[in-house]
């Protein structure tokens, strides 16, 4: 007799899921992408203290990260001031490897992560899951 219930329940929970509408995951993570400006050999990066907001991190963390990583010489007031010609995919791309290495955490992927120094290492420690990893400083 329990058997038959067993069955009887699958049977049902097999019909309430095929009703069910599927929900696809989303990302709730969007990295803004960069409005840039050319003139002659510079790149003005306009949005970029929104990117760092969005991202959670500080300007000049980000600001240091990506002239290096561009092999570019720049400023930072109210926006990004790079001092060589840049498509904005370029820098998008390296925004979005600043993001992987320095913003998500390695364990749970979230981006709810803050950057601690202790004493000459740099660690993403992850507020969702609590992981902590060392990264370049």
């Amino acid at each position: 007799m329990e058997d038959t219930r067993d069955k009887h329940y699958s049977q049902l929970l097999e019909k309430l899921y095929s009703t069910v509408k599927k929900i696809e995951a989303t990302e709730r993570f969007e990295i803004q992408k960069v409005t840039i400006t050319s003139m002659g050999n510079k790149t003005i990066v306009h949005n970029f203290l929104q990117i760092c907001s969005g991202v959670r991190r500080k300007p000049e963390h980000l600001s240091k990260f990506l002239l290096r990583e561009l092999a570019a010489s720049g400023k930072l007031n109210d926006a990004l001031i790079l001092n060589r010609r840049l498509y904005a995919q370029q820098i998008n791309n390296k925004i979005e490897q600043y993001v992987k290495e320095f913003v998500l955490c390695q364990e749970c992927k979230k981006p709810d992560t803050e950057l601690i120094k202790e004493k000459n290492f740099l660690f993403v420690r992850c507020l969702a899951c609590g992981a902590k990893h060392s990264v370049r400083a």
